[in-house]
């Protein structure tokens, strides 16, 4: 709504500087009229603002000079013009999905490309970073993982993949493109000891895989 309303302003503010340069012909400038109350109306109309009724020219009728039935007559034209236009545009978008959807249906994959920049997550130990993307109506996973192996020092362990951790999620098909909702989750799992404050070195582990964290972020 603020984007449509902003775009209105934008538009009623580039004609209003063309009406007061005074440049434009007659004809052209009653055209002009006519599109800058027809935008103002329509703008009132998705506000739930009161309508407001003009004669022919766009000027607002006087109730003072005008008879009730002319009124309600003007106010059913002016209502019926911006119901039109509300009509014309849900159409339209309505199109634009429909093109869209029959654009995806015809596409035979599609890609996700995923670029690790930093793991900033404070464990204490090894770790395994895992990258999967998730169906979260349909509860499960729609990818393999890609791992990425964190050291305790804050940088990978492959020391020469640093600054090129990218990972590709290939043959994504209009299938997946039609699902509600998809999720790129991200899991940290420690590798280590069973407690990080273990420091009996009779009771001392080492390896073992424990869930640390989860994050996801919605694509869809």
């Amino acid at each position: 709504m603020f984007r449509n309303v902003r775009h209105m302003i934008y538009d009623l503010i580039e004609w209003r500087s063309q009406i007061l340069s005074g440049t434009l012909p007659q004809d052209e400038l009653k055209e002009l009229k006519k599109k800058v109350t027809a935008k103002i109306d329509y703008g009132n109309r998705i506000l739930d603002l009161d309508l407001v009724v003009r004669d022919e020219d766009g000027n607002i009728l006087d109730p003072e000079q005008t008879s009730t039935i002319s009124l309600f007559r003007a106010h059913e034209i002016a209502s019926k013009q911006v119901e039109e236009r509300l009509q014309e545009e849900k159409s339209q978008k309505q199109n634009i999905d429909i093109n869209r959807q029959a654009k995806f249906a015809a596409t035979p994959s599609f890609a996700l490309f995923v670029n690790l920049k930093n793991v900033v997550c404070k464990i204490g130990e090894d770790a395994e970073v895992l990258m999967s993307l998730y169906d979260p109506l349909e509860l499960k996973f729609i990818s393999e993982n890609y791992l990425v192996r964190w050291s305790s020092c804050g940088l990978p362990k492959d020391i020469d993949r640093l600054h090129n951790l990218r990972a590709v999620f290939t043959d994504l098909g209009s299938k997946d493109l039609k699902r509600e909702k998809i999720s790129f989750v991200c899991q940290i799992v420690r590798v280590g000891r069973m407690e990080l404050r273990d420091n009996n070195t009779r009771k001392l582990t080492s390896g073992l895989r424990r869930p640390f964290g989860v994050a996801g972020n919605a694509l869809c």
